[in-house]
């Protein structure tokens, strides 16, 4: 209920304008988002290289509604790409497919990533394809699988698998046939019980069998998870099967167990953490707090705080 609860606040227009606007709103969500503009996501980021983790930056914004407007959402992009370079960044970008026009003009939004992607195996760097909800899973997956095969990519494009979904595991197997990195996550929208478990423990259990195929895999994977029993199942199996931890990676949200972040950069681990940024934060904020009681118990503790 209590998740069902933040992901229909996190769909209203009329709370978002409210909160967009509102000083209180941006206080309280500088927590979980960077900042409003490219040079806030910048400073985060070196502060987190710094700390010896690695960033994905990504700028935030809901689908487009038309062909100009995704064009201009790729355009920032490719200036974070150019900032990564300019600034000596240990970080690559990821982007939702209906933030660059994918609802619009689905064969732009493909030469858009073909783009990015092109521009970041010049500099080294990476896109990573986000997953939405289940309606375009199929459509994102077959995107990044034609991204992937061409030449100019060099490998980096990515995307990101929901061990919520029932299907995922035919798909973890397809992608890492092909070398295609993955972030492996448990996903953050209301799906029906037809095309997803609705148990935590199912959900689990499916994130740990998911886990243990892509790491096998030799292909460079991320693993995203905040749950400490899964990053402990993780470790246990990398440990037990002797893998490496310069093999795979563990992914966080910016402002999200900072601790455990710390920690296991102190044991060696690898860590990258999600940096979010940009004027339209609110739907990406309300399911952060869908995530985890403790992220709603903060806000409310600071709401009011001068």
């Amino acid at each position: 209920m209590f998740r069902a609860f933040f992901i229909t606040l996190s769909e209203s227009k009329f709370l978002r304008g409210i909160a967009e606007r509102s000083r209180a709103g941006q206080r309280v969500s500088a927590r979980f988002v960077a900042g409003l503009t490219l040079p806030d996501v910048v400073v985060a980021t070196k502060a987190l290289n710094a700390a010896g983790m690695k960033v994905t930056m990504d700028r935030l914004g809901e689908s487009v509604g038309n062909a100009d407007q995704a064009r201009a959402a790729a355009g920032d992009y490719m200036k974070l790409l150019d900032a990564i370079q300019q600034e000596k960044l240990d970080a690559n970008v990821s982007v939702k497919l209906t933030g660059i026009g994918f609802d619009v003009d689905k064969p732009l939004t493909q030469k858009l990533v073909e783009d990015m992607t092109a521009r970041a195996a010049s500099i080294d760097s990476f896109v990573r394809v986000d997953m939405e909800g289940s309606p375009y899973t199929q459509l994102t997956l077959d995107l990044v699988h034609a991204v992937h095969a061409r030449p100019e990519s060099k490998g980096a494009v990515g995307t990101v698998i929901q061990s919520y979904l029932y299907r995922s595991e035919k798909d973890v197997q397809e992608l890492c046939a092909k070398g295609i990195r993955i972030r492996l996550c448990k996903g953050a929208y209301k799906e029906p019980a037809s095309v997803a478990f609705q148990a935590k423990s199912d959900v689990d259990a499916n994130y740990v069998k998911l886990m243990k195929i892509m790491l096998k895999s030799g292909v460079f994977h991320g693993i995203a998870t905040h749950d400490e029993a899964m990053i402990d199942a993780t470790i246990r199996f990398a440990r037990d099967e002797k893998i490496d931890a310069s093999k795979f990676e563990f992914q966080m949200l910016y402002g999200i167990r900072r601790d455990l972040q710390e920690k296991l950069v102190k044991e060696g681990w690898g860590v990258r953490v999600y940096v979010p940024f940009g004027q339209e934060w609110y739907p990406y904020f309300m399911r952060r707090l869908a995530e985890r009681p403790a992220n709603a118990l903060f806000v409310f503790k600071n709401f009011f705080r001068r």
